[in-house]
């Protein structure tokens, strides 16, 4: 089961002011809290195919310019669980959802993934830790028309007219940064060309110190 927390941040008095956290476990006062301050994650507490599903109103959270952070394994994410490494450890990954404006003063959200998960290496078959280090702008769309229309400029939009789960758009973002033939970086893969090179130089035999251990032994 995937462990989370739920990051109240109330919105900075100005540009690079740092914001105040509370935290707030996902309890039933957390949920009696949201609702008397119109929190945005407000009903957190339903649970859909063995993981708790994070809801919360992307629109308010946009407007308001607060943020909600967490922390999930990626096992316990069903469509990234099959593209893990077996038995290869955990596969923490901190996250967090700020809600913003664009450039245009479009709702928004920016989208920040964290941490490791174990992969296979396509080259040596051996597991390894590939680092995820995410950030992505999610545009808001306010109706199906505004969707169609933010499609056509090939960005990130996601349609917010119902609540949206946290952990699905995790799962989303963090499919999408999954490299598609994971592999070691070269200086650490024992099956690259430079490992594979460096280690047959070492055992390859110069034939200039053959020559001269045939002197020694013929004196």
């Amino acid at each position: 089961m995937a462990y989370s927390l739920l990051c109240y941040v109330y919105p900075a008095a100005g540009a690079g002011d740092v914001c105040c956290a509370r935290l707030l476990s996902l309890t039933q006062a957390a949920t009696d809290v949201a609702r008397r301050q119109g929190d945005p994650m407000q009903s957190t507490t339903q649970s859909t195919a063995g993981r708790r599903l994070m809801s919360f109103d992307a629109l308010k959270l946009s407007a308001s310019g607060e943020c909600l952070t967490g922390e999930v394994d990626a096992a316990d994410l069903p469509r990234v669980a099959d593209r893990l490494a077996t038995n290869a450890g955990a596969a923490r990954l901190a996250w967090r959802l700020m809600g913003i404006r664009d450039g245009q003063g479009r709702p928004a959200l920016t989208l920040t993934l964290a941490g490791s998960v174990p992969l296979v290496c396509q080259r040596c078959l051996q597991p390894f830790a590939a680092i995820v280090d995410q950030s992505t702008d999610l545009l808001l769309a306010r109706s199906e028309a505004e969707l169609a229309g933010m499609d056509a400029e090939e960005i990130e939009v996601v349609l917010a007219t119902q609540r949206l789960d946290a952990l699905t758009l995790v799962e989303d973002e963090l499919l999408l940064s999954l490299p598609f033939s994971p592999r070691h970086p070269d200086s650490e893969c024992a099956a690259s060309p430079m490992v594979a090179g460096h280690e047959s130089s070492q055992n390859r035999s110069s034939p200039f110190g053959q020559l001269g251990e045939l002197k020694k032994t013929t004196r």
